[in-house]
């Protein structure tokens, strides 16, 4: 038997996996065959490093390895809610109770009203704030990271949580196995001598190879001593502050929270860290009594491959087809799928004031020319594109009429939606909303807007790469 005869017997399977097993979406269905067969040896290799088929056992293992206290807790509040003897504290909360009560049911996610929020759009402002909390942790410190570097961001970490795991602090720290690629044992080995815990997500099992692409931890979380919570688009690297050779700067959005969310925030932590290290840690209530700091009303959303729900595509899907007056996004990829995709279409023809704003130049190639695509298409329906000129927008944000708002980890693309592991605070309050608002028409200043007519001028070369990066649109 042939090279060749064996190749195609090999495609053969893998089509059949791809149809029966994984049951993907159609349009991702079709995309993998025509590749597979078109590129019967590479289109193989690919499928292997970012087929879907996995484990599931371990990924349920991920959903239900604790129960939070949002089950007797989400339940008498959504009791309330039903019944209309629920007490909205802000008027944002009280206009925005449906999309509360849809990722109350879809999403398990608990309101809490009483958070003050701090927004940091500058790296190094973020990480000065960071770095001064986790110095002044007195208990515990729980973080988590899709990149760790060990460049003088990563470093400084490691060495505050050396010096506060020496203290008696406890210290866990969850990193992604692909994204962390670059740190070595020995980058740890400080810190695990003091005590403190260093656990990979989905590590390499075979020389440190891991070919699976897909199943990433993306998320972004710290919480210092129960009490204060980072959540947003930062990773612990030097690109981040700015300092990168191939951006000349580097435009992000995260936010520090005080307040109830603090718990919601630390249990997806904990379920994380369960699911990597074996363990079946639990949480107690009684360990967060928060102080009544702001007004902010939050839910904490998280999706990921071990859910069917795609948790966080549809809470972006219901702010979009809600909104009464404006949409305004920040992500750095733009390929969603059709649903959101025709919710934007329909908001910008219906007359809102639909802005989006891409990065200028791409990090990961593919992904910029469908990205291209879709915001030009979008423009032809009537929304405003802004392509950021001063470096990389990594923020993921969207923000709507003034009143609501996200940030989180969360891209507006497929992978974020389907095959990573994402947290998004949903944040209910007019002042903050306001303040996202005000950071986006900011950051107008250092963009160029994109019209259709502009859009249809691109050369042809450029007609042609976003073509053929669409056909790959849904497994980028």
């Amino acid at each position: 038997m042939s090279f060749t005869t064996v190749l195609y017997i090999l495609n053969i399977i893998a089509t059949g996996i791809i149809i029966f097993a994984e049951r993907k979406r159609p349009a991702a269905t079709l995309a993998w065959i025509m590749i597979l067969f078109v590129l019967p040896g590479v289109g193989l290799v690919l499928y292997i490093i970012l087929s879907q088929l996995f484990a599931r056992y371990k990924l349920e293992r991920l959903s239900s390895s604790m129960v939070m206290r949002n089950n007797p807790h989400l339940l008498a509040q959504k009791e309330q809610m039903k019944e209309g003897t629920f007490n909205y504290l802000n008027p944002e909360s009280w206009k925005w109770s449906d999309l509360i009560r849809f990722d109350q049911q879809y999403a398990s996610a608990y309101l809490t009203q009483n958070n003050d929020i701090e927004l940091f759009t500058k790296g190094q402002e973020c990480f000065d704030s960071m770095f001064r909390d986790l110095r002044a942790a007195k208990k515990s410190i729980n973080m988590e990271f899709f990149i760790m570097k060990p460049d003088y961001i990563g470093l400084e970490i490691l060495e505050i949580l050396t010096q506060k795991a020496k203290e008696g602090v406890k210290v866990r720290l969850l990193l992604d196995a692909m994204g962390c690629r670059r740190m070595r044992n020995r980058h740890f080995k400080g810190l695990r001598e003091a005590g403190g815990e260093v656990v990979y997500f989905f590590p390499a099992r075979i020389f440190k190879l891991d070919l699976k692409l897909n199943y990433r931890n993306h998320r972004k979380l710290l919480v210092i001593d129960s009490r204060i919570a980072y959540i947003g688009g930062l990773n612990a690297a030097k690109e981040y502050v700015g300092d990168s050779s191939k951006f000349k700067g580097w435009r992000d959005t995260h936010l520090r929270i005080t307040g109830g969310s603090v718990f919601d925030i630390d249990a997806r932590f904990i379920m994380d860290w369960n699911f990597a290290n074996g363990q079946e840690i639990m949480l107690k209530e009684a360990d967060y009594i928060p102080e009544c700091l702001g007004n902010s009303a939050v839910q904490v959303v998280s999706s990921g491959p071990e859910s069917e729900e795609m948790e966080i595509k549809f809470t972006y899907l219901k702010m979009i087809t809600s909104a009464k007056r404006s949409i305004y996004v920040q992500s750095p990829y733009m390929v969603p799928d059709e649903s959101i995709f025709e919710a934007l279409k329909t908001a910008a023809l219906t007359g809102l004031d639909v802005r989006i704003m891409i990065p200028n130049r791409p990090d990961h190639i593919f992904v910029y020319w469908v990205t291209l695509q879709n915001v030009g298409e979008l423009a032809k329906y009537g929304a405003k594109i802004y392509i950021y000129d001063k470096g990389f927008l990594h923020a993921k944000t969207i923000v709507v009429d003034d009143e609501a708002a996200s940030v989180g980890s969360a891209n507006f693309d497929i992978r974020s939606f389907e095959l990573n592991f994402e947290t998004n605070a949903i944040v209910y309050d007019k002042e903050f909303a306001v303040k996202m608002r005000e950071a986006f028409e900011k950051d107008i200043d250092d963009s160029r807007q994109l019209t259709y007519e502009d859009y249809e001028k691109r050369p042809r070369w450029i007609k042609i790469k976003e073509s053929v990066s669409r056909l790959m649109s849904d497994i980028l």
